[in-house]
């Protein structure tokens, strides 16, 4: 059995406390630091890691019906650190799969 990347297990982790604090709408003052410091904890340092949720999270939840929490994902990660040199590559990364994904299968109309 192969074991598991560290990196993409701490990259879940990060998505996991992003999703759980931005699912409710707009956070208070005293919510969104509890989240930034959380994600900042969990995170040690790793703002690749971040930027790479930021991102992800931009160029997927663009053309979704609740682009808002995703926008607040993003945030959450930016005020935790995350390296805003690397999120505009990850945005990229995240629009290619969604057209990738949008595809129809080989053969389909």
């Amino acid at each position: 059995m192969a074991t598991p990347d560290p990196d993409r297990l701490l990259y879940a982790q990060i998505c996991g406390i992003c999703a759980r604090h931005a699912s409710g709408g707009p956070l208070t003052a005293r919510q969104e630091a509890a989240a930034v410091a959380e994600l900042t904890a969990e995170a040690g340092g790793r703002t690749d890691l971040l930027a790479e949720r930021a991102g992800t999270a931009l160029g997927f939840g663009e053309r979704q019906y609740d682009a808002g929490r995703y926008r607040r994902m993003a945030a959450l990660c930016v005020a935790a650190g995350a390296d805003e040199a690397l999120i505009g590559q990850w945005v990229q990364v995240s629009r290619d799969r969604a057209a990738t994904a949008a595809l129809p299968p080989f053969g389909g109309p």
